[in-house]
């Protein structure tokens, strides 16, 4: 057995052990049959989500980004390893000439299959606009901040016109998902939109097929220009529960995945046969929300009640096993807008809690929690549950398998919106914090902002932070935009988490500081 530490050099202080993969469909027809050939031909690994979609518009954080990034390139690419940076890509030149223009040269070797042509300037142009053109009403548009247009100066060249400056555009908008480059001809063929078929692709590898919460097979390009593909195929699985994860990688059918924190301790002393396990920080927010909208919760004093009442080394202690630790906010140690510690203790304060109960004027209060169907969430919510009764408020906990519980706070999904009270959530996060405060935003309202906080001074903060350049003052906005939060009553921070990863020792996994996976540059050890 091998046992390596990824750290996040970033100054911050380093967490323990842990795994941390939570989020979306399960297989709930059954894993293939085992085989043993990812470390020959086929790599397979395990996603948290099943496929949502293939545009980079509508793709959701993490789990879509797997899939695209592969089939897609964008200007810019994360660096594997363990600090945050980002190498070329489909550029061979990139400059930020001053605080609102960058000027990128295209590579000419890049084509799009199916007949699609080069991968030009108009393309760029095209892929950047279309996510923050408003009849698009793209969920990602926050990603893109201050952008304007593209302007094509050239075949292949162009310049990036931002209406501000926009701090996190080289951490975000363009190495993350909104930074993919698509065929202009391909999508307006399409109708401007797709789903879960990509008409062309121009990475390394191609979308093949996808068989609803079975898998989602990539397959090697050959037109690809690049660095060879390591793999002929690559094939993701979603699986809600690591440990269910963790068993098919023991059975041979998976040749990556997050394990469990509860196993850890174990894995460190007997990992499977040809097994390595790797442990990183984690990125990850999780919290208790509060549907501001429901009539249950519109009493502050009953939403503060609930806060006081939930004690975080608790959970962590049952759910993570003393590996991840309580969260303050939103934002991770060691990035920008990090709190010391929250306006919350950080064990609660029931006597607080009672007395806030007291004055509220609520009886009899009972309410649903609704939590995503993995061991980790269902075990938070029922501490959450004990920590509610000694208040005297009664929680039924609801649990969803992963395609369900990602469409609760949508509007575009239904109405069952107005039915969520209380619901514990996971986000991904990136190494800037205006990934963390763009989802809680008014614009965000039915969309990702599941508590329906919405907040003019909020918003306006937001916008504010995103473009100042002085570090300071950055900390000191999104600090004050935490503040702001949880002194609605809707929010209790509870953790981000820890990571642990599982790879068979004949590939070579390339991975985020964060321990996220970035499958184009995998290869056999």
């Amino acid at each position: 057995m091998n046992i390596e530490w990824a750290g996040l050099n970033m100054g911050r202080r380093r967490f323990l052990q842990g795994a941390a993969a939570i989020g979306a469909a399960a297989a709930a027809g059954g894993l293939p049959k085992p085989a043993w050939s990812a470390v020959g031909s086929t790599l397979r690994v395990r996603a948290y989500s099943d496929l949502k979609s293939l545009d980079p518009a509508f793709s959701s954080g993490l789990p879509g980004e797997a899939v695209q990034a592969p089939i897609y390139n964008k200007l810019i690419q994360y660096n594997p390893g363990s600090e945050w940076g980002w190498q070329l890509d489909a550029a061979t030149s990139i400059e930020q000439v001053d605080s609102t223009h960058i000027k990128f040269a295209l590579r000419d070797d890049i084509g799009f299959t199916n007949g699609y042509g080069a991968m030009t300037a108009e393309d760029v142009k095209y892929s950047f606009e279309r996510i923050v053109d408003p009849a698009l009403d793209s969920p990602n548009k926050p990603d893109m901040g201050t952008l304007s247009h593209v302007e094509v100066t050239g075949e292949r060249e162009g310049v990036i016109v931002l209406k501000e400056p926009f701090a996190p555009l080289w951490s975000i908008a363009l190495p993350h998902i909104t930074g993919n480059i698509i065929s202009k001809k391909a999508f307006q063929e399409a109708g401007g939109r797709i789903a879960t078929s990509a008409p062309t692709a121009s990475g390394p590898y191609m979308f093949k097929e996808w068989q609803p919460r079975q898998k989602v097979v990539l397959v090697r390009n050959p037109d690809w220009k690049g660095s060879p593909a390591a793999f002929d195929s690559i094939e993701i699985l979603p699986i809600d529960d690591e440990n269910s994860a963790e068993i098919a990688f023991e059975a041979g059918e998976l040749d990556f995945t997050a394990v469990p924190v509860s196993s850890v301790e174990r894995l460190r002393g007997a990992a499977p046969k040809n097994g390595v396990l790797k442990e990183y920080p984690s990125l990850y927010y999780v919290w208790l929300g509060m549907n501001l909208d429901n009539p249950k919760l519109q009493n502050p004093k009953l939403r503060q009640a609930i806060q006081y009442a939930i004690n975080l080394p608790m959970i962590t202690e049952a759910a993570y096993f003393g590996i991840a630790k309580p969260s303050t906010g939103l934002i991770a140690p060691g990035l920008v807008g990090h709190r010391e510690q929250s306006l919350i203790p950080e064990a609660g304060d029931i006597e607080k809690a009672r007395q806030l109960l007291e004055e509220s004027g609520e009886t009899n209060v009972s309410l649903t929690l609704d939590v995503n169907n993995t061991t980790t969430f269902v075990t938070a919510a029922q501490i959450i549950q004990a920590n509610l009764a000694e208040i005297g408020i009664a929680v039924e906990v609801n649990v969803h398998e992963a395609a369900t519980f990602w469409t609760l706070g949508e509007e575009a999904s239904g109405d069952q919106w107005k039915k969520l009270e209380l619901v514990l959530n996971r986000f991904s996060m990136l190494p800037d914090p205006y990934y963390a405060t763009s989802w809680f935003t008014c614009a965000q309202v039915g969309k990702w902002n599941w508590e329906r906080y919405c907040s003019k001074e909020f918003d306006a903060l937001h916008e504010a932070a995103a473009i100042e350049t002085d570090t300071q003052k950055r900390d000191e906005m999104y600090r004050k935009a935490q503040d702001m939060m949880e002194e609605t009553g809707a929010y209790r921070f509870l953790t981000h988490e820890a990571t642990a990863i599982l790879y068979n020792n004949a590939i070579k996994p390339a991975l985020r500081p964060d321990g996220f996976t970035l499958l184009r540059y995998f290869e056999k050890a």
